[in-house]
């Protein structure tokens, strides 16, 4: 089989530059062969001279409808390779290359997004859709253009909102220091018997769980939620949680873990104050381990005024 790796990103936002880094790696490259393909032109461009030199090829793909299973196919036939690395048009939809697949040949290894750390918010803020489009799929997010005020953790929050298994990296502007800390001071008492998350920090709180899972298994924790059953929610389970805005009134979603335990007593809508037990556990929608709650204690609670919390 021949690893694929797929790099989303908007033009502009450092594929061209990362996808060179990369090919010029020889800890990447191990002298194997790659087909490029390009699908977009960028401000920057390839020498193609030098990543002749190691055993780079590069296609180009002008229009979208282009890419169809015969052109890949007859790139099969054609570069015989060790690895192929696309640089998708941004503007072009993730979703239907994805639909269509692959060649049989090609098994899609990884899914890169990369992104300008310097524009990000703003494009969440105007563009959700299309940036919905590059991240919800990703596996690695690679911000660039950073320095010591780029605001690391609110970008890893607009992030998860997307897609909360994606990683996320950040990578120095031209003459910074990568060095900066961007550890996150908790609002609330790790070492407490019983950790109470208030309103304001249950977005920081749900996002930091995914983040760091190890920090919180065992850990008992209280909350104010409202109760979630699904078609799809296994039986003697729930899903506590809050609706969260993450940029403006159009971006609001449910959040939450699901718990084990009985709470037939309430049903999807009740507000509840719950005491629960943070443990990992290996779910399908997580694609391996990840935080589920074991319920402690659950007491009927009155609606927030406010009912919806910020992730930022």
């Amino acid at each position: 089989m021949t690893p694929l790796f797929l790099i989303l990103g908007f033009l502009g936002s450092g594929k061209t530059t990362f996808i060179r880094d990369t090919l010029m790696d020889d800890d990447f490259t191990e002298g194997k062969s790659t087909l490029l393909i390009v699908c977009e032109e960028g401000e920057v461009e390839y020498d193609r001279e030098e990543l002749a030199k190691r055993k780079v090829t590069i296609v180009q793909v002008e229009n979208e409808e282009d890419f169809k299973p015969l052109f890949m196919m007859d790139c099969v036939k054609k570069y015989p390779v060790d690895r192929v690395m696309v640089e998708w048009n941004g503007t072009w939809s993730v979703s239907r290359i994805l639909e269509q697949g692959f060649p049989r040949r090609w098994e899609l290894a990884q899914i890169i997004t990369v992104a300008d750390a310097t524009t990000f918010e703003v494009y969440m803020s105007n563009m959700r859709q299309m940036m919905n489009e590059i991240v919800q799929f990703s596996e690695l997010v690679i911000f660039n253009k950073c320095n010591a005020n780029t605001k690391r953790n609110t970008l890893k929050k607009l992030v998860r909102t997307l897609n909360r298994r994606a990683q996320t990296v950040f990578e120095a502007a031209e003459g910074e220091e990568n060095g900066y800390d961007d550890e996150i001071e908790l609002p609330y008492d790790m070492k407490a018997d019983v950790i109470e998350i208030e309103d304001d920090d249950y977005g920081l709180f749900y996002l930091d769980v995914l983040d760091n899972l190890q920090n919180y298994v065992g850990k008992k924790v209280r909350f104010l939620a409202m109760i979630y059953r699904g078609k799809e929610t296994p039986k003697g389970t729930f899903v506590p949680g809050r609706f969260a805005m993450t940029c403006c009134a159009a971006d609001i979603a449910f959040i939450g873990f699901l718990c084990y335990g009985d709470a037939v007593a309430y049903k999807t809508r009740d507000w509840v104050h719950v005491t629960c037990e943070v443990q990992s556990k290996y779910l399908d929608e997580y694609e391996g381990e990840g935080p589920v709650y074991k319920l402690i204690r659950i007491e009927p609670a009155k609606k927030p005024e406010d009912h919806v919390v910020m992730m930022n």
